[in-house]
Formats: structure tokens, sequence, C-alpha cells
């Protein structure tokens, strides 16, 4: 390990980032962007983002509000009110980015909108995350995962045997778009650092959508496909003797090595299978052989043998083998994270390598207000009287 791993990624630090998102999409952007070492104000109603009442819900945290604003300082502030629009107005002259994720024209009449901050002088990365993007026909159209799993084909894309639709089993269109928006956001940053120019990022769950799906998509309106097919045989899932695994190759070679580990006799020589293309025709008879082969052998027996043979293969895993799995206890995949107010939390690490502090919890409702307004200039006096008319949240 290099002395700069030990000390974590932290390449952001001393950049500012104002948060104005709800949900996932744009929380997590924001988030990543606090793993790398950014100081993050999120900015929320004072019944909080509606995310931290999805799911798994307790005291005002939720465990999907829990995973996405982890780190974060929390300022609730009435942003429809005059003066709390001024409040917010005032992070956004120290920010080096702001991120809101509101549908078109509704942060233009907070009047919190990209064009507005420049008319001020201020030149932030300007990240704005929406469903179908500024305009168009869908523009104003509600858009939640699940309807973007539907409307860009993602459903379509994950048909099950029988070719019906099925929705990806997490929020992957909302945490797609945030990773998208963290790196779109990383780059305007360096592009303002050579300019001195704000940036505007727009992103769509649409577009983000229809991005991850490019190979998929062309595939399927160049082939005309209407069921969905792996591409090389032998590739499925079979039953072991105590449990189930994935077995595939994807060249002659790979294909062999399978044979030669389960004592397939034939297989080698088998006029049927001397190509992906044979094999493709013949995967019924393939399948069936596979899964003899493993019916009566343990997962640990087939393990052991697939890896002796270098055979792609893995184990089908729920949640909990996932995170006790042998390499995430190696590499610290997992940690647990006392939320205040909720309990344990489990929480994946980040893809790069961690702060030495590693994740910290969600910050409650307003947990930072008080804090964030004295760093304004404040006085305890304005301080009360915007917690009497409600316009923060103490």
């Amino acid at each position: 390990m290099t002395p700069e791993s030990t000390l974590g990624f932290t390449p952001l630090a001393g950049f500012k980032v104002l948060d104005l998102s709800q949900g996932v999409a744009g929380p997590y952007c924001a988030q990543l962007l606090a793993h790398q070492g950014a100081e993050v104000i999120k900015v929320e109603p004072a019944q909080g983002d509606w995310g931290r009442h999805v799911g798994v819900a307790r005291n005002g945290h939720s465990t999907l509000s829990s995973t996405y604003n982890a780190g974060k300082q929390s300022l609730a502030v009435d942003a429809k009110h005059p003066d709390g629009k001024a409040l917010i107005l005032q992070l956004a002259r120290d920010a080096d980015v702001v991120v809101q994720n509101f549908r078109p024209q509704v942060v233009e009449r907070l009047g919190l909108d990209f064009a507005a901050l420049q008319a001020l002088g201020l030149e932030p990365v300007y990240v704005s995350i929406s469903g179908y993007g500024p305009d168009g026909p869908f523009a104003d159209n509600p858009a939640t995962d699940s309807v973007m799993q539907a409307d860009t084909g993602l459903m379509n894309s994950n048909r099950d045997a029988q070719g019906a639709p099925q929705r990806i089993g997490f929020l992957l269109a909302d945490i797609a778009t945030g990773v998208y928006a963290a790196q779109a956001c990383t780059a305007a940053l360096l592009q303002r650092m050579k300019t001195g120019k704000g940036q505007h990022v727009e992103l769509s769950l649409f577009n983000v959508c229809c991005a991850l799906q490019s190979t998929a998509l062309s595939e399927e309106v160049l082939g005309g496909q209407t069921v969905k097919a792996a591409v090389s045989a032998p590739n499925g899932i079979f039953d072991a003797a105590d449990g189930r695994l994935t077995i595939l190759a994807l060249n002659n070679e790979q294909f062999l090595r399978i044979g030669k580990a389960l004592d397939l006799a034939g297989w080698d020589s088998d006029p049927r299978f001397a190509s992906n293309a044979l094999r493709l025709q013949h995967k019924t008879v393939l399948h069936a052989d596979l899964a003899r082969a493993v019916a009566d052998r343990s997962l640990a027996e087939l393990r052991a043998l697939f890896n002796q043979h270098s055979v792609l293969h893995a184990v089908v895993h729920n949640a909990a083998d996932v995170v006790q799995h042998p390499q995430a206890r190696h590499l610290a995949t997992f940690k647990t994270v006392q939320q205040p107010d909720f309990g344990e939390v489990l929480m994946a690490a980040t893809p790069w390598p961690a702060k030495p502090d590693g994740p910290l919890p969600a910050p409650r409702i307003g947990a930072d207000s008080l804090q964030i307004l004295r760093t304004l200039g404040l006085q305890p006096d304005e301080i009360d009287g915007l917690a009497a008319r409600q316009v923060v949240g103490l």
C-alpha cells in the first residue's frame, strides 16, 4: 500500500458543494464529491429530503437517505421564503459546485437556477439533473427510477426466460445518473479552473439510461431480437447439490476447459460444438450435459475444480453472502456505520481508497443549521428570528 493510499483519495479537499437535491441521483452525485474530500452542505426543507421517508425509515432517517447523504452537513431552510432564498444565495457565493434535481422551471421559479446565479456574478459548476431534460415534449413529466426503467427499455432489456420485461431490482437509473453527474462535475471543475467561468452541467435520467444500454439497444434494433438470448454457449445458471452457480464460455479455449474440468467426454471432438455459433445451435444439449455434471457436486468441489482449470464461473450469492465474501473482507468493502437516531447502517466502500476516518453518518435534518448560519455571520437574535418564522430549522 502506497503512502498516498493510506491517506485516502481526497483530490477535492478545499472545494465546497451546495447540494439542493433530494432523493438519490443528485444526493449521490454530491456524496461522491464528499467522498473525494469536498465539503458538502445539504439544503433541505424542515420536513427533510423526501428520501428520508422512503424504505426502512426511523426518526427522520432511512437506509436510502443515510446511504446517499453520509458525511454531509444539513441546513434545514424554507427555500420558498425570501429570507430562506437569501440564505441559500449567500451559501452559493462561496460554493464551487451547486447540485439540484428539481423538475425544469421549478428551480427557475425559486430564483436559484444557473442564469440567476450568473446574474449575481457567480460562476459555479452548476449540476442540473432531471428526468427528461430541460425541454421537449416530456420535460415536465414526473420521473422515477421505475418510470425510467420502463420508458428507456431497461425493463425490456432485462427480460426473463419467457420474454417478460422485469424491473432491475435496485435504483439503477438514479444511481447511474449520480455517477455520471459526479464525473461530469469534476470535468467541469477542471474547465472552470482553466477559464474561471462557471459551467452548466445538465443530465437527464432518460439519456443516462439510454447510454447504459447503447450496445443492447443497437443490437436489438439492428438484429430485431424479440427474445433476450445469451451471446455464447454454454452460458447459464445451474443447480449444484447445495446452491446455484453460473458457468459460461466465451471462446473455444474456455469451452474446452469446462469439459476437461468435469470430464465431459466428447465435448472436445463433437463437431456440433466446434464453434460458438454451433454451440449456440446446440445449447440445449450442452446445458443438459452441464446440469447433470454439476447436480450432485457441492459448490466447494465445483469451485475447486473450476479454479484449477480456470473456468469462468461464480456462485449465485444473496446479500448476506456478498457481505461475508472473502474478497469483500480482504478489501474491507463493507463497513457498519452507527447512524444516530436510527441504528447500524451497512455501507459499501467507495471504489477508490477511502478516507482514513471511513464513512461518516448522515446528518439529521438541520443538524448543522446553527453552525452554518453562524459561519454566514448571522447573530444569535437573527438566527432566533429566522427559526421563529420557520425559515430555518435548528
